[in-house]
């Protein structure tokens, strides 16, 4: 099993790890799409007004995040599972788990960067800022990566449990087969409504996996997850084809 996260826009600084080398990412059949988007993103880089227009950066964050873009190869680096912060990576709080969790996020987790692809949980990567809808010189994300992105997944063995953003996911479609799934993430009013959430989504999100994969082995089968879940007090249903409905206890939704 493979679950793939979102990636977030804001990231931990410095590292521990050597300085970015392509070549020790998973899925090297896309280290010459990643070298062209590192090319693009250095073209951009020394034009800081263009840079921020590009990455759609406010003057305030402008400085910090162009500067971290002109060092991605010489920085330091981290695996991608600890590099991000905000919401969903702050809940998913990896730091904090038992090394057996910590193993099954090294063989079960998967970030989907604008600027990588789809990396391994512990892919050493630098801080950077691109995000799926940024503008390159030369290089269009979606056109760049979609392809590429979705024969890595239908390469992948077992379910795929996608809680990507619609952004990301058309960076790298799902395979159509039925243990690919995407999350609707919803919690239930005292109307028994469920309803979508917007900045519960991605709390629940990495509430989520860090309960299932704290909890031992992930199981083999979409409907052994939706059970597995439930009894971890994370009811996980099937609402429609090939989608999963996430119910995130405790949170009332909104009206």
């Amino acid at each position: 099993m493979q679950i793939l996260l979102p990636p977030s826009e804001t990231k931990r600084d410095g590292g521990w790890g050597p300085a970015l080398d392509l070549d020790t990412l998973s899925h090297p059949e896309l280290s010459t799409a990643r070298r062209e988007v590192l090319d693009a993103v250095r073209a951009l880089s020394p034009d800081e007004a263009a840079a921020a227009r590009a990455l759609k950066l406010g003057a305030k964050a402008a400085a910090v995040e162009i500067a971290r873009n002109r060092e991605l190869e010489s920085s330091q680096t981290m695996p991608a599972i600890e590099r991000y912060t905000g919401v969903l990576f702050d809940a998913l709080a990896v730091q904090e788990w038992q090394r057996d969790a910590r193993r099954r996020a090294s063989r079960h987790l998967m970030v989907h960067s604008a600027l990588f692809g789809l990396v391994a949980a512990d892919d050493l990567i630098p801080a950077y800022r691109l995000s799926h809808d940024s503008r390159l010189p030369g290089v269009r994300l979606r056109s760049h990566w979609a392809q590429l992105n979705a024969a890595v997944l239908r390469s992948l063995d077992g379910p795929l449990i996608d809680l990507r953003s619609a952004g990301y996911a058309s960076l790298g479609p799902l395979p159509d087969r039925d243990d690919a799934v995407t999350v609707r993430v919803v919690a239930v009013g005292d109307d028994g409504v469920a309803r979508a959430l917007n900045h519960f989504n991605k709390k629940g999100k990495g509430e989520f996996v860090r309960a299932l994969l704290s909890a031992g082995p992930l199981p083999s089968s979409i409907d052994a997850v939706c059970r597995v879940s439930t009894e971890l007090g994370w009811p996980l249903r099937q609402c429609a084809a090939r989608e999963l409905e996430l119910v995130v206890p405790g949170v009332l939704p909104p009206r």
